[in-house]
């Protein structure tokens, strides 16, 4: 016999889990010590919001369960956030978190999580796959059995579960869960051949990826599918990166912050639009006017939820892995391809320049891609900064940008980037982040600092929430509650953290800072930019 703490570490082990994250509490004690006991160091974060963005990040970069752990009551609600950003990101994340006792629910406990308390369970169901609290130790098997399956299978995505701390001290007979591979749903041949048809008969077709490819890992497949039959590629916001930006056929950005390519190319209409792994929410179909609706849209996806709601068309449903829907498709095609390459506009370069003593964000975009490895994998935290990103960068390896364009939390970057720098130390991870982000989640770079991290922070300041300020001054004419009369002075933040830091005013300034920030092994590098106040950012296209 075992304790249910023993038994839940030894099971985080067999599935991979490496590193945890978290703020301690009484109600957790029995987990942490069972972590430190079992060789999975728990990794003290500075907010548990913080905790839930590594792990999530940690997920993300290492294809396996991230684990956030939080005390009872406001623990658990800390981590509310990082949770509804991790059901956006499809990331397997097991949220855990605490309840004084078991046998004493109705008696008044200080931080309960329980209905008479804090109701976690009933707060975590909306952003989570599961959420459940285990009251008995004969429970303890099934629920953590059916929360990993539940975060692992299918559309994947985080679950929860509230172990009170009496029943993590009592014993069961030990277990140890056996990960199954996931049955992958795929289409029918039918369905896949009459995709094929149509592909097969478009005159002018084009493809609309979206973050579900990142979800896939179908970078080759899609790659494959748009030469097979010479069709250009657009990517949404939060398919930034799922398709190389030098290939012949990219039309890069589509949607708010997209490129001067698949602007061009919208001008004409398509008949056919293949979109994977996109809801084609508002800001991925911002630019596409009414008018130049396509006829038929073929939509690969796991989720048939938003699947015909966006666009009015012909809509043909192809549900399941995209992966191996397109290979599948694939399979069924002859060879036979008569539709020449389509001319696609190239883009000009940008010139550097600015009215003031700072620098444009778009300089900047283009001096970090000049500056960093091909490899560098980016993550784009939610403001102007990363439609800079979306709009200027480029990116010769897929799977090499993350940006969410749904929950959108703002500073989740920050600790997406630790996360996925504490899994894969020697790949090279870069945050964009901006100066409001840096306030929410900053201190996170403390954690990176402790972890030794060596993640670049670029962060853009312009002592404004630039996206809120420009939009709000053109559509309702002034601008409410957006500027900040201290502006944050990034560089002393991150040095009294314990990272490295500079303040950069010009462009040479940062390339300094990007090869030194790259050379530096130890820990985080926070590299602040100051930016043009007036600068007109890409998210200006949405209404």
């Amino acid at each position: 016999m075992k304790k249910i703490a023993d038994v839940l570490v030894m099971n985080l082990k067999n599935l991979g889990v490496e590193h945890t994250f978290g703020i301690p509490g009484k109600a957790v004690v029995p987990i942490l010590l069972e972590l430190d006991r079992q060789g999975i160091p728990f990794n003290l974060t500075r907010h548990e919001g913080g905790a839930g963005y590594i792990a999530s990040g940690y997920s993300l970069m290492n294809k396996t369960i991230g684990v956030a752990i939080g005390t009872s009551g406001p623990g658990g609600t800390n981590l509310l956030t990082a949770a509804a950003q991790a059901k956006a990101w499809h990331l397997p994340v097991l949220f855990l978190t605490g309840q004084p006792s078991s046998k004493d629910i109705g008696k008044p406990f200080g931080q309960d999580s329980t209905s008479f308390g804090t109701d976690l369970i009933k707060m975590f169901e909306p952003v989570t796959k599961f959420s459940a609290r285990v009251d008995r130790a004969e429970s303890f098997q099934s629920y953590f059995t059916h929360a990993i399956e539940k975060a692992l299978h299918g559309v994947k995505g985080p679950v929860h579960l509230s172990i009170p701390m009496d029943v993590l001290l009592e014993e069961i007979e030990p277990f140890l869960l056996q990960p199954k591979e996931a049955p992958q749903m795929v289409a029918t041949k039918e369905s896949l051949q009459e995709a094929l048809t149509s592909i097969h008969n478009a005159k002018r077709p084009v493809m609309i990826l979206g973050k579900g490819v990142h979800a896939s890992h179908a970078y080759e497949e899609v790659i494959q599918l748009a030469e097979a039959f010479s069709i250009p590629v657009m990517t949404t916001p939060g398919g930034k990166g799922t398709f190389p930006t030098t290939h012949e056929l990219s039309l890069d950005g589509f949607g708010l912050g997209g490129s001067d390519r698949s602007a061009d190319y919208l001008t004409q209409r398509s008949d056919l639009v293949i979109v994977i792994g996109s809801k084609l929410s508002d800001m991925s179909i911002v630019g596409l006017d009414p008018s130049r609706y396509p006829e038929t849209i073929i939509h690969f996806d796991y989720d048939h939820t938003f699947i015909g709601k966006s666009i009015p068309a012909i809509t043909h449903h192809i549900l399941g892995d995209a992966a191996s829907n397109v290979r599948s498709l694939l399979s069924l095609w002859n060879g036979e391809n008569a539709r020449p390459r389509p001319q696609i506009l190239k883009e000009t370069s940008v010139e550097e320049g600015s009215t003031t003593e700072r620098m444009l964000s778009k300089d900047i975009i283009l001096t970090l891609r000049e500056s960093l490895p091909s490899e560098t994998v980016f993550f784009g935290d939610d403001g102007s900064h990363s439609f800079y990103a979306i709009k200027h960068l480029s990116l010769p390896v897929p799977g090499s940008f993350y940006f969410d364009d749904v929950f959108g939390a703002m500073g989740h970057a920050i600790g997406y980037s630790i996360g996925a720098k504490v899994s894969r130390p020697e790949k090279p991870i870069v945050c964009l982040a901006g100066d409001g982000c840096f306030f929410m989640h900053g201190n996170e770079i403390s954690t990176a600092v402790d972890l030794g991290a060596a993640t670049l922070f670029v962060i853009f300041n312009n002592g404004r929430l630039d996206m809120v300020d420009k939009g709000m001054s053109k559509n309702v004419g002034k601008a409410v509650g957006t500027r900040f009369k201290q502006e944050l002075d990034v560089e002393k933040f991150s040095e009294a953290m314990g990272a490295r830091a500079f303040k950069c005013w010009k462009l040479e300034e940062l390339r300094t800072a990007v090869k030194s920030g790259l050379n530096h092994h130890e820990g985080p590098t926070v590299i602040e930019v100051m930016v043009d106040q007036e600068e007109i950012p890409p998210t200006l296209q949405r209404g």
